[in-house]
């Protein structure tokens, strides 16, 4: 059983690692030019650093107990009834996703409302559905909410607010329609009552406020406007060294989150060298230009159908050079943010959610997934860059 444990996670780290010696062989071959390479590093590397401290303070505050503090007061909250349960937990997955990123509402929310779900005697199905929807579409508001927003506010130059200002019309959209569509579907199963758990025992309680007072203190510093890898590294360090006070046994290198790290770096050589080889005069032709609705509109599906075909980064990474305007960036970010909802592949964050739903023994059938994910994304992502349109002003 241990050989066969070892087998599953040797092969988890394939892609990941496939990917990374990619990345390394377009640099050794001359096919990624040191310049665009010192010039990849000098962009992505905050970025990576930020990706690597954040997956650390979520993984600690987990080990801390804060998420399921949380989930159990939420059931509290709900008062025995599954509609308002369930409002609840769209308010912690969409929190989640803006201030935490959508990867962490898919590896550390998920869990703990699918229990909370099961243990209540509910359907898991709506509120696992509910999660990674809104991991995905949640993660528009904020740079910190996803990979290719960080990516998108360096290349517009614009501070936390500012990004924020751009994008929250179609970051509203991104909420409200799958919200509306899953309560169509699952409107039955969110009906009638339930009965609210003894909430779980604290085990450290200092170590959970601490935890707490961190998170407390690092989400505003996230939108302050100082560069958002300063507050995430402070804060990963501090609670490192509290759990080496507190709870050494707990820290493992598994916290560092390697596959995402040598997927993200791979992905940002191979496609860095790609536009140095003649990808973006190839697309050139394909993504159309200006800001017209009808070209934001081009530009959007163009994200999310080719994020669907590969995955949204790669398909950011691809697209942002022939984007240009800040219009046309954000509506590429709702293509590839609010579009990755029919393949299993299209996001990390559903590749994630559902390794966590086969641990807990909660299967999906992909057929109906991706089935429902077009419907969502064929309604939200044009809804999105009309929202867009109409609050930039644009005629």
């Amino acid at each position: 059983m241990q050989q066969f444990a070892w087998l599953i996670k040797v092969r988890s780290y394939l892609l990941p690692g496939a990917m990374l010696l990619a990345g390394v062989a377009t640099l050794v071959s001359g096919a990624l030019p040191m310049p665009a390479f010192d010039a990849l590093a000098g962009r992505t590397l905050p970025v990576l650093a930020f990706v690597l401290a954040m997956s650390l303070v979520t993984e600690l505050l987990d080990e801390a107990g804060l998420f399921t503090v949380v989930t159990a007061r939420l059931a509290g909250l709900g008062r025995g009834r599954v509609f308002l349960l369930w409002l609840l937990v769209v308010a912690l997955a969409t929190v989640a996703t803006v201030f935490l990123s959508l990867d962490t509402t898919a590896v550390l929310v998920t869990p703990v409302v699918v229990l909370l779900a099961v243990h209540a005697g509910i359907q898991p199905l709506p509120f696992a559905l509910t999660t990674i929807w809104l991991a995905n579409t949640a993660s528009l508001l904020l740079p910190v909410s996803n990979l290719t927003n960080l990516l998108a506010q360096d290349a517009l130059g614009l501070s936390p607010l500012g990004f924020a200002g751009t994008v929250w019309a179609p970051a509203l959209v991104g909420v409200a329609v799958p919200l509306a569509l899953l309560w169509l579907a699952f409107r039955r199963d969110l009906r009638g009552r339930y009965q609210p758990q003894r909430p779980p025992a604290v085990r450290d309680r200092p170590l959970l406020a601490t935890a707490a007072a961190t998170l407390l203190v690092l989400l505003p510093a996230l939108v302050s406007g100082v560069p958002v890898h300063y507050p995430a590294i402070m804060a990963a360090v501090f609670l490192l060294l509290v759990f080496l006070w507190r709870r050494p046994a707990v820290l493992r290198w598994s916290m560092v989150p390697w596959r995402p790290l040598m997927l993200t770096v791979g992905l940002f050589m191979v496609v860095e060298a790609s536009h140095a080889n003649g990808l973006t005069a190839l697309l050139a032709g394909a993504a159309g230009q200006g800001d017209s609705l009808p070209a934001l509109l081009h530009l959007a599906a163009l994200g999310a159908g080719a994020a669907n075909a590969a995955n949204n980064l790669p398909a950011y990474l691809a697209l942002e050079p022939v984007a240009g305007s800040p219009a046309r960036v954000a509506a590429l970010l709702i293509g590839v943010n609010l579009g990755p909802l029919v393949t299993p592949w299209a996001s990390l964050a559903t590749l994630l959610w559902h390794e966590r739903l086969q641990a807990l023994n909660v299967r999906i059938k992909w057929s109906g997934f991706a089935l429902a994910g077009l419907l969502v994304a064929a309604l939200t992502v044009p809804l999105a860059v009309v929202a867009l349109w109409l609050a930039s002003g644009m005629p």
